[in-house]
């Protein structure tokens, strides 16, 4: 199963604004994405209270997964981009 791992870019973490366009762009892409933390268990990608709930804060290690190595590629665009600007 492709899966990459990247630094959070947003500069107050996976709060709301950015999990709900992480969350958005997941349910466009209409495959199934997880995302992790180091030690925590996978969260479905597609909500964006389930990714509020990893605790992302700027520069955390975040591990995408998926079926489909295209949702991976832009989910993780997605989190390592600083999203508050």
């Amino acid at each position: 199963m492709p899966s990459t791992t990247v630094a959070v870019g947003s500069s107050i973490g996976l709060h709301a604004r950015p999990a709900a366009v992480i969350a958005e762009a997941v349910t466009s892409a209409g495959v199934p994405v997880t995302l992790s933390v180091t030690g925590g268990d996978p969260v479905d990608a597609g909500s964006a209270l389930m990714i509020m709930t990893l605790g992302a804060t700027q520069g955390v290690e975040v591990t995408v997964t998926s079926d489909d190595q295209a949702a991976v590629d832009a989910v993780a665009k997605l989190v390592a981009a600083d999203l508050d600007a």
